[in-house]
């Protein structure tokens, strides 16, 4: 019987071989000649090796992966394929030279020992016991997962990977859980270097019929605040701001007393889009600056910069001068103090309202690494720090995010007691009638 080798030669042209010289070279074996059988052994010694005429092959790592893989506790959902290690979650970029954590007065380290069976140990960095978040199983998580699904909408508290999913979306009823909807699909044209949010030059279609579903969904949870949140989309020539009003409106239709933040991106740093989404009728314009001026090109996407995301702030508030405007700060990428304070400065000379500092975590391998693990004693100080410079409200602490539940309960207050004295000085300059004021107020406090 002919060789591998002769069949080859009658099989492919003579100008595919010398152009592709790898397809036609000698094999091994030929057809006539008879296999060396192989067997996978587990034999632990050569003296428990197969017969004769047999290779032995490495055991298979799948068990020792379980053993020395991370507690089911460590880290919560995703998809398999795409989940770090929590070895690769945790790696710090200085973490051989200094695995404290915080400052030195903390006297906490990142905690490492030994997992594994006893021939194969290694070491494993743990997750620091105050980033933990329990497993989100409750009733209420599931309905709310099931809704979006049906309505073909997507979140970015799944998308980004949020710790806070189980507390935002595990109340006890609909009108306690909080969730951020991510309007125009769930893929971004841009790929900054902290976001695990899935990247294209060239995302679908927007869905026209979305704000509808998402007005329909919401007014169906009967919640009384909502954040509205996200992609860019700088393949569209309004960067979307069209679609997000026209969201913003048909909730204020469908739910008049539901509070509504809008989480923008910059638009390119184009002024009349950012006014179009702050003319919607929001009560809060949101648009994260995520780090200090000096750190903005190595995290975010060099389409977006510092100050062109205060030039958004300043926008949005000078549009509509009532707007609560907020941003939020990642920390643990390697600011410093001085940094910081120069960024909230900056933050307060544009007139915004709230701010929220949180811990950055690494969502996959091609992102960041984590330089420092910030402990919640510095969280506090930041707060305080922030207060006095004359912000509304802070939000601090390692799971804080800028769509935060405490937070937006917070501003929630704030705004129907600012509704609350409107009417109350419509009733008193007699534009209103001293009933019909009565039920206004007792509707702005429902």
């Amino acid at each position: 019987m002919a060789s591998y080798r002769t069949l080859l030669s009658t099989a492919i042209p003579r100008h595919a071989i010398s152009r592709y010289p790898q397809l036609y070279r000698t094999f091994a074996t030929t057809v006539n000649d008879a296999p060396v059988p192989s067997r996978v052994s587990s034999a632990g010694s050569p003296s428990q090796a197969g017969p004769a005429g047999y290779t032995r092959r490495a055991p298979t790592s799948f068990a020792n992966k379980l053993n020395t893989g991370p507690s089911f506790n460590d880290f919560v959902g995703g998809e398999p394929e795409a989940e770090l290690s929590l070895e690769d979650a945790l790696e710090l970029r200085t973490s051989e030279e200094s695995p404290r954590i915080g400052d030195a007065t903390t006297g906490r380290e990142l905690r490492k020992v030994m997992v594994g069976p006893a021939n194969n140990r290694r070491e494993v960095t743990r997750l620091p016991e105050w980033l933990k978040t329990p497993i989100p199983t409750s009733d209420n998580f599931k309905q709310i997962k099931q809704d979006l699904r049906g309505l073909n909408l997507h979140t970015v508290c799944e998308e980004a990977r949020c710790p806070n999913i189980s507390s935002c979306w595990g109340g006890d009823d609909k009108a306690a859980a909080t969730a951020t909807i991510m309007l125009m699909g769930d893929t971004c044209t841009r790929g900054c270097r902290f976001c695990s949010v899935k990247t294209s030059r060239a995302p679908a279609p927007l869905d026209p019929h979305e704000p509808e579903h998402t007005a329909e969904a919401l007014k169906r949870w009967g919640l009384g605040y909502v954040v509205l949140t996200s992609v860019d989309r700088d393949d569209l020539a309004d960067g979307g701001s069209a679609h997000f009003a026209e969201t913003i409106m048909k909730i204020k239709q469908k739910a008049p007393s539901m509070l509504v933040e809008a989480l923008t991106g910059d638009f390119w740093g184009n002024t009349e889009q950012v006014k179009v989404v702050a003319r919607s009728g929001l009560d809060v314009y949101a648009h994260n600056v995520e780090t200090v001026e000096a750190l903005t090109p190595f995290v975010r996407d060099r389409r977006a910069t510092f100050q062109q995301s205060l030039e958004v702030l300043r926008t949005a508030k000078e549009t509509v001068p009532g707007l609560i405007t907020k941003t939020s700060l990642m920390l643990g990428l390697g600011e410093t103090s001085e940094q910081l304070i120069d960024a909230l400065q900056q933050l307060r000379d544009s007139n915004v309202d709230v701010i929220t500092f949180g811990q950055y975590m690494r969502p996959t391998k091609r992102h960041m690494k984590v330089e420092r693990y910030v402990t919640p004693e510095e969280f506090d100080q930041w707060r305080d720090k922030a207060l006095e410079m004359g912000f509304l409200y802070v939000a601090s602490g390692p799971l804080v995010r800028s769509s935060y539940k405490a937070g937006e309960a917070f501003i929630e207050n704030v705004l129907k007691k600012r509704a609350s004295e409107r009417v109350v000085e419509n009733a008193k300059s007699g534009r209103l009638g001293g009933a019909q004021a009565t039920r206004r107020v007792d509707a702005v406090a429902a």
